[in-house]
């Protein structure tokens, strides 16, 4: 049964990219969101999840861009590593990276993690060298013990600063931990949350942004 769930989300996920992979009558440039299950908006609509929100605000302003929203609910760095190629068909001029927090959730070797993040960025890179990388940072939940919780903190800025990208420090500033901004299970943002995480994002996202092509 997960396996099925799993293949008919990425089926879907492969769909709505595909959609957006279509040739343009515009010559707007590509926002590629890159992540898990909090890019993907998980339950709640995709209209409603921070990647949309984002689109919003650049629409209003008349800024040149389409955001892709290429979030996958359940999604590891590993995962992500795997099917960046795929992604990379289409050039970004902003790629915000958004993995991690479930390799957090499942105790993952970190060092694996961290492995798996610099090769991502160093794919998008490597293909496209004048592509603007964000990286989202995470933070874990108290039960995971102390150790891993302050080593897996200070992964995302390790690898910001290795691989000399921007980093987001926190993605979840402001909603993670509070109950009124998530959902049931305490870990997915609900509406409310998802509108502080697009805040947050666009504190970092709109000085690369530019008002022409």
């Amino acid at each position: 049964m997960q396996l099925f769930l799993k293949t008919a989300l990425s089926l879907t996920f492969l769909g709505i990219l595909f959609v957006s992979a279509v040739p343009e009558q515009d010559n707007r440039k590509k926002i590629i969101f890159f992540g898990d299950s909090l890019t993907a908006g998980y339950g709640i609509t995709m209209e409603e999840a921070f990647p949309n929100l984002i689109q919003q605000r650049i629409d209003s302003m008349g800024l040149p861009y389409e955001v892709v929203n290429a979030g996958l609910s359940g999604e590891t760095t590993a995962g992500g590593a795997n099917r960046i190629d795929w992604i990379l068909r289409s050039e970004p001029a902003i790629f915000i990276l958004e993995l991690g927090g479930n390799d957090g959730l499942r105790g993952l070797s970190l060092d694996q993690t961290k492995a798996n993040l610099e090769g991502m960025i160093e794919k998008v890179r490597g293909k496209y060298p004048n592509t603007v990388i964000l990286l989202a940072g995470m933070q874990m939940f108290p039960n995971m013990g102390p150790e891993y919780i302050e080593e897996f903190k200070q992964t995302f800025p390790t690898v910001a600063q290795t691989k000399g990208v921007k980093l987001i420090p926190f993605l979840l500033e402001g909603v993670g931990g509070e109950e009124d901004l998530n959902q049931s299970d305490g870990i997915h943002p609900n509406e409310a949350g998802h509108k502080i995480v697009a805040e947050t994002v666009w504190k970092f996202l709109k000085p690369h942004l530019k008002s022409a092509p």
